[in-house]
């Protein structure tokens, strides 16, 4: 078993309670510990793909990767373990779709961080499912309560959208930039003066703002977009549909589901898992560009300013330049080159 987080070295203060029962884990689980669970059965609904990939082995036909929970596959379980992610929103979309399909009586465990505002939960089940906080401990806090009324869920009532000039941003609780263009994918966007031509991957693409707002201006541009979240997926193949795009979208860990090669690669990649700062998807993000890049192909990010990418980017591809940079943020842009010759070989 990997290192646990906070969150599950809580859970596993109160093993005697799972012993025996149908446990379904869901929500904002970073870690295996469903592989390894003192339990009668075990099965896991989450909505990130990197999640599903690390219990796939194990859990096999027990785990579960999409947007909404199938009831057929949760309505066996009868204790829910849900583990707070940092949105309130999608707290509350995720658990009132769970609840909304399993039965009346079930027992329902909450844990959190406390800094991630777990203690809302309370409050978000009011009437529902009457939550007591039952420990505290690691800066979590766990609650405990049992279904007693489940909730109307209409998945469509979830849906926002805004607007970046004329394109239209269709997004879902727990998408990044929910309710706007963030500052970053803005000055991104901005060092785009000409239309694209050619193949191009969006990695960590969220609601799929920068594939479609290029998009839109550059009718000779092929897009991929990739995530790991299933409502990110859902935003972005409903982003493209708004705005009569064609695109493929993808569930993929970095390049992990990645097949061909790009002329251009684009991210706003993400520097979170959960609450904790985590530079690993960015790292594979520029690592991995130069086995997706055609020769001359550009790996094209922003970044915090304050994040070490430059180093990474020069050890990748031997040099970056920075396209643009304000206070917080920077545009970093790289090229793949031939390879060196090989002298062995003959020309």
């Amino acid at each position: 078993m990997s290192a646990l987080t906070p969150a599950s070295e809580v859970l596993l203060r109160h093993t005697d309670e799972f012993t025996g029962r149908r446990v379904l884990f869901a929500g904002d689980l970073q870690d295996d510990l469903p592989t390894d669970f003192d339990a009668e059965e075990v099965r896991v609904h989450t909505n990130q793909y990197h999640h599903w990939q690390m219990l796939d082995k194990s859990l096999q036909e027990n785990v579960q990767f999409s947007l909404l929970a199938d009831a057929e596959f949760i309505s066996p379980s009868d204790l829910l373990i849900y583990y707070w992610p940092k949105s309130k929103q999608e707290a509350k979309f995720q658990l009132f779709n769970l609840l909304s399909q399993l039965p009346v009586g079930i027992d329902v465990f909450v844990i959190g961080e406390n800094r991630s505002g777990v203690r809302s939960a309370e409050t978000i089940l009011e009437g529902l499912c009457e939550l007591s906080k039952v420990d505290s401990a690691r800066r979590c806090g766990l609650y405990h309560g049992r279904l007693e009324k489940q909730p109307e869920f209409d998945p469509e009532g979830w849906w926002q959208d805004y607007m970046v000039e004329e394109v239209t941003i269709k997004t879902l609780p727990g998408v990044f930039s929910q309710d706007g263009l963030d500052s970053g994918s803005l000055l991104l966007i901005n060092t785009f003066e000409e239309p694209i031509k050619g193949k191009v991957l969006d990695i960590a693409c969220g609601s799929g703002v920068l594939a479609s707002v290029l998009a839109t201006y550059s009718p000779k541009m092929k897009v991929t977009l990739s995530d790991v979240s299933a409502a990110a997926l859902e935003a972005s193949r409903a982003t493209l549909e708004a705005n009569g795009l064609q695109g493929e979208v993808i569930a993929s860990n970095v390049y992990s589901d990645i097949k061909g090669r790009f002329d251009l690669i684009i991210s706003n990649p993400p520097f979170h898992e959960g609450l904790q700062t985590s530079l690993h998807a960015a790292e594979m993000l520029i690592r991995g560009a130069v086995n997706h890049l055609n020769i001359g192909g550009q790996l094209r990010i922003v970044a915090n300013a304050f994040l070490p990418y430059a180093t990474l980017l020069d050890a990748a591809f031997g040099s970056h330049e920075v396209l643009a940079q304000n206070g917080r943020f920077k545009v970093y842009q790289a090229t793949r080159g031939r390879p060196p010759r090989d002298p062995k070989k003959k020309r």
